[in-house]
């Protein structure tokens, strides 16, 4: 099964993906984990990434590409993927066809994970982080026994810079600007499955493996 899993940030794909690696053996694919991941083994694509990394600018198109291309050719892809954050551009998903064509490989299906931007911005904005263990709670969805103490190691709790309202809503803006013509591009050529993220997850999680096992 070879995957897509669009959504903004806070819709709960890294939840929904884990489930699809258990169910069909498939590696969940982050580029920003391959990324580093070729800058630290330094291949060829890793090193032409760490010059502009280096140089405070964006890792353009080409090289992200390629790289995301090596990680599909390794051998716990064979029976597919899950592609988690890529691609973000339309011009990325044409990169990522032309590469899959040349692999003889083809995409099975785009999911695209639906949330309301305020109840994301709700979402994100209760998350609270303990700074000795690093255990994560919501303020709404799953409070403390005490107010800004973990419960598992009594540490104290913060919350992260990227979890404050302003960035928050920019981070979902910037989404919604790169994913828009994205999601039409895969509607358009009959892949995507749009799904509801404000059902509680087993409802997303029942309909989406009934949407995957029907195609």
């Amino acid at each position: 099964m070879k995957l897509i899993l669009l959504g903004p940030p806070g819709a709960g794909k890294g939840t929904q993906a884990k489930m699809l690696t258990e169910v069909f053996q498939i590696p969940q694919i982050s580029t920003g984990d391959i990324l580093r991941a070729a800058v630290k083994d330094g291949t060829a694509m890793g090193i032409k990434a760490k010059e502009y990394m280096d140089a405070g600018g964006l890792v353009p198109d080409e090289v992200v590409v390629g790289i995301v291309r090596d990680r599909l050719q390794a051998d716990d892809c064979g029976n597919g993927f899950i592609l988690d954050g890529f691609p973000r551009t339309v011009a990325q998903a044409d990169a990522l066809q032309l590469s899959l064509q040349k692999m003889k490989k083809e995409l099975d299906r785009v999911i695209s994970l639906d949330v309301d931007a305020e109840a994301l911005v709700e979402r994100l904005t209760g998350r609270r982080t303990c700074k000795e263990c690093g255990r994560s709670y919501h303020v709404q969805f799953d409070p403390l026994s005490q107010e800004g103490v973990c419960d598992a190691c009594g540490g104290a709790l913060f919350q992260r810079d990227d979890d404050q309202e302003e960035t928050i809503r920019k981070r979902l803006q910037v989404y919604a600007d790169q994913t828009s013509p994205l999601i039409k591009y895969y509607r358009d050529s009959g892949l995507l499955i749009e799904l509801d993220g404000m059902q509680p997850i087993t409802l997303v999680q029942e309909k989406m493996l009934s949407l995957l096992q029907a195609s």
